[in-house]
């Protein structure tokens, strides 16, 4: 059997990107970080999936995207706005139920309602 212990993020401000994703989801990190990965886990030790941030050079946003669950889309995506994500523009379909926003480094990601 397996399972996901962790995804793995290309950045490419490492300390922007812990800031960022620590906040997000109420992580932290899990160990020193190296100059150019870091790993993030949830805060309160609870089992989670972990956050692996690895340090990219490609300015282009990478073929990968995460959906958050929130059971209060709306006031999610207007928390992580002000964290420093952007809304991506998107062309919506009209029963959308999801919102697709940006991370600081340009990474898509969705706040999907539950």
């Amino acid at each position: 059997m397996l399972e996901i212990g962790a995804i793995v993020w290309g950045v490419r401000d490492l300390d922007r990107a812990v800031r960022f994703w620590s906040e997000a989801l109420d992580y932290e990190l899990k160990a020193v970080p190296d100059t150019d990965f870091a790993m993030l886990a949830p805060r309160d030790g609870r089992p989670g999936i972990q956050l692996s941030l690895s340090l990219v050079t490609s300015p282009h946003a990478r073929r990968h995207h995460m959906d958050l669950f929130s059971s209060d889309r709306d006031a999610e995506v207007e928390r992580l706005l002000s964290l420093g994500a952007r809304r991506k523009p998107w062309n919506y379909p009209p029963d959308a139920d999801f919102t697709v926003l940006e991370d600081p480094d340009g990474n898509p990601f969705c706040v999907v309602q539950i």
